[in-house]
């Protein structure tokens, strides 16, 4: 298998490749062989799902060669590997396949400056190799030996160079010493193989020391992420890079990186005064790739919480402003053919009204990312006019970064990001913002249709509960229904006043369980079946028992709890039954607040046989008699007993007068609203005649 890799790297001319091995369970990759990088640089690739978005997965599960020509590529199409290694390189990856089928993938990189295609000679290596990869694999699986350790990937080592004689290496090592500064040579795994006596007394550490180390680890004033940084840019990128470090107390050193397949030379110098630097060189450099990584780490834990538009912008806003050192931000998106403001952070409304609605025209950079999908950088306004015409200075800006939001490779919205002063954008910071975007736009794609699944579901439920309540004589009414909190769906929680003859009524409350689209449309159902045997003039425990013979027959897969009661106002009285509802509070004219204890009943759906024993209880002018659903009252951590002991405490003290200040109490108090809440407030009144 080792000779197999090395010689599709050294057939295509690749600088690096990965070797994976498809899981008996076909849902994963293991990484079993690396040549041309650390084992820490593709550490967080070591495990691989099938339906990850990169560019290995994507090659295995639809069985294509993926090819990624460069750093704002892979960070446009794969924001995720692009963010941890914001790097300039090409990539392809490819199925290993044998003749029973995909064996695993492969992928090999390129440094910088590769031609944006492969060639013809490198398409044909790249196919041969893996065809020859994956005959491997079918043999080592027919002999039953295992290709890989999970975790431990075998490291290839680089391709040993030509070894000098004993004279070029005496006049080396001399050349080495008559040069200014110093000299260190890394292998591709970042240790000093060798060190120079200048070099070494640079950094003020022994040369014995220094050698075989990695440099972060023995001089503790290098462990900077930007050193780290750098080498490994040099090493995927196979660029020459250029960094300065401060060796405490007071010295700067310089560093100059030049990389080829066998490792990374280095020259080490004394750093001009940092004093006279250019502060604007420093803020041309882009925010540091630390700041960035923390930042980003928030973003993507945040935004896979995000179950909204809102949330979307209210936590790319929080997490990316202070990570880019941006003042301003607006997210967009496309609707019936204009551009849309979804939210903004650092504009104001006036200014931003002028945009929303407005037709989408590629004259304005936010609306014509969404049509090219590619970004824009602009250092000041006089590079996005020359861009962009017509558009006109109105916010004081004075540099813009326009990203396209893509989601399933089409572009779904755009995002403004604004800065008061001029920035430059280097390409290592266009490949972050670039990724970035592609973060905001999967979510953004998830909360556009989570925003539109739960207002439509909202219109349901909306639309299976009463428009209107009927007007019914010597009766006083109020009703309430808040839905669930954002992200837990829709409820079954309904309510119902139904109207029977002039001095007679029914009220019934209940609540389906779950929060999905299947549990409001039970509870139309099951409002129906009320209102049906109610209407008839059946007693409480019959419309139940008529309503949970109904439930059983459809076996929804739901169970449902229900009140219902039976006013007689002529006489002053009511009868109640449940299944399995909290029980109902009765204020009485006197302000004493009682639980009314309604004999319990089986929840509807369960058993067809269910008995449903009913409450009679006068029920005078001037009382209140309190219907409600559970979301009213629990709350994680609280006692139900006590819960509702504090409910009856605010109906007591509440004005009976006014049920509608009385409702809007209740509803005030009750906990965040982690499920739907339905209350009814019913009061007799004497009769006028």
């Amino acid at each position: 298998m080792d000779t197999a890799l090395a010689d599709i790297v050294r057939a295509t001319g690749a600088s690096g490749a990965l070797l994976y091995v498809l899981t008996p369970d076909r849902e994963a990759l293991w990484l079993s062989h690396v040549s041309g990088a650390p084992r820490e640089v593709v550490a967080p690739w070591s495990r691989v799902a099938v339906s990850d978005p990169i560019p290995v997965a994507d090659a295995v599960r639809e069985e294509r060669l993926v090819w990624v020509n460069s750093q704002l590529e892979m960070a446009r199409r794969y924001p995720r590997p692009a963010v941890v290694l914001p790097y300039d390189f090409a990539l392809a990856a490819v199925p290993v396949v044998s003749d029973s089928g995909v064996r695993g993938g492969l992928v090999l990189l390129w440094p910088s400056g590769h031609p944006p295609q492969l060639s013809r000679a490198e398409h044909d290596a790249v196919r041969a190799g893996s065809r020859r990869l994956g005959h491997l694999f079918e043999q080592a699986a027919r002999r039953g030996e295992p290709i890989v350790s999970p975790g431990r990937p075998r490291i290839l080592p680089s391709e040993p160079g030509r070894t000098p004689t004993a004279a070029e290496a005496w006049a080396g090592t001399a050349l080495l010493d008559r040069l200014p500064g110093g000299y260190v040579a890394l292998d591709l795994y970042g240790r000093i193989t060798l060190v120079t006596p200048a070099a070494a007394d640079l950094v003020g550490e022994e040369p014995d020391r220094l050698l075989g180390s990695l440099p972060w680890e023995v001089l503790p004033w290098m462990d900077v992420p930007h050193v780290e940084d750098h080498y490994r840019a040099a090493v995927i990128s196979r660029t020459p890079q250029e960094f300065r470090v401060l060796r405490p107390p007071g010295t700067w050193l310089s560093f100059e990186l030049y990389p080829d397949p066998s490792g990374i030379s280095v020259r080490i110098g004394r750093a001009t005064d940092q004093r006279n630097r250019d502060p604007a060189a420093e803020t041309a450099r882009g925010p540091g790739r630390a700041t960035v990584l923390y930042h980003l780490m928030h973003l993507a834990t945040t935004l896979t919480e995000a179950v909204g538009v809102q949330d979307v912008v209210d936590q790319t806003a929080d997490q990316l402003l202070p990570a880019l050192g941006a003042q301003a931000m607006v997210l967009m998106t496309a609707e019936d053919g204009r551009l849309r403001i979804l939210g903004h952070r650092g504009y104001s409304t006036e200014l931003l009204a002028r945009f929303d609605g407005a037709p989408l025209s590629r004259d304005i950079p936010m609306a014509a990312v969404l049509a090219t999908g590619e970004p824009g950088f602009f250092p000041s306004f006089t590079r996005m006019a020359a861009a962009y015409p017509k558009m006109r200075h109105e916010d004081g800006r004075a540099a813009w970064a326009v990203l396209p939001l893509i989601a399933s490779g089409r572009p779904i919205g755009s995002l403004l990001l604004s800065y008061d002063r001029p920035h430059a954008f280097p390409p290592s910071e266009r490949a972050i913002l670039t990724s970035l975007a592609g973060l905001v736009g999967q979510a953004l794609d998830r909360a556009l249709l989570y925003d539109a699944k739960d207002r439509l579901a909202h219109r349901l439920q909306s639309a299976l509960l009463p428009h209107s309540l009927p007007s019914i004589p010597g009766l006083r009414v109020v009703a309430r229904y808040l839905p669930a909190a954002r992200g837990l769906g829709i409820g079954g929680d309904f309510y119902d006043l139904i109207r029977l003859d002039e001095n007679t009524a029914a009220a019934a409350i209940g609540d389906v369980q779950g929060h999905n689209v299947d549990a409001a449309a039970l509870m139309g159902q099951v409002r129906t079946a009320v209102h049906a045997h109610a209407t008839v003039g059946a007693p409480p425990d019959h419309v139940l028992g008529g309503t949970n013979r109904l439930l059983t027959d459809l076996d929804p897969g739901l169970f449902t709890s229900c009140l219902y009661a039976h006013l007689d106002l002529g006489n002053g009285r009511a009868c109640l039954a449940t299944a399995g509802h909290p029980p109902p509070l009765l204020r009485h004219r006197d302000g004493r607040t009682e639980l009314l204890a309604v004999p319990p009943g089986l929840l509807l759906g369960i058993d067809p046989t269910a008995r449903y024993p009913s409450l009679e209880f006068a029920l005078p002018p001037g009382c209140v008699l309190v219907l409600y659903t559970d979301g009213l009252v629990e709350a994680p951590g609280v006692d139900p007993d006590d819960a509702t002991a504090a409910l009856a405490g605010l109906v007591e003290q509440a004005d009976p007068c006014d049920l509608e200040a009385m409702a809007d109490t209740l509803v005030r108090h009750a906990p965040a609203p982690g499920d739907d809440i339905a209350l009814l407030l019913l009061s007799p009144v004497p009769d006028e005649g």
